[in-house]
């Protein structure tokens, strides 16, 4: 399970100063690994696949948060 492995080293990583294109990279990471394991998961139905997945995109999202900034009004 080498996506499981990038998963982990994914979640581990830091997200303090990082740049604007740091950060998209980083979205864009996250996205690519939930879909590779979405389509092990389609076949599989490990609920270890599922809690990665669900990890990854708890960070994605405050990645892209932090990308698009606060709204005002």
């Amino acid at each position: 399970m080498d996506l499981l492995v990038k998963a982990d080293e994914f979640e581990k990583m830091k997200m303090s100063h990082m740049s604007t294109s740091d950060r998209v990279k980083a979205s864009r990471h996250a996205k690519e690994l939930v879909l590779a394991i979405n389509e092990i998961y389609k076949k599989t139905k490990d609920s270890k696949l599922m809690d990665a997945m669900k990890r990854i995109t708890e960070k994605k999202k405050k990645i892209d948060k932090r990308l698009k900034g606060r709204l005002t009004v």
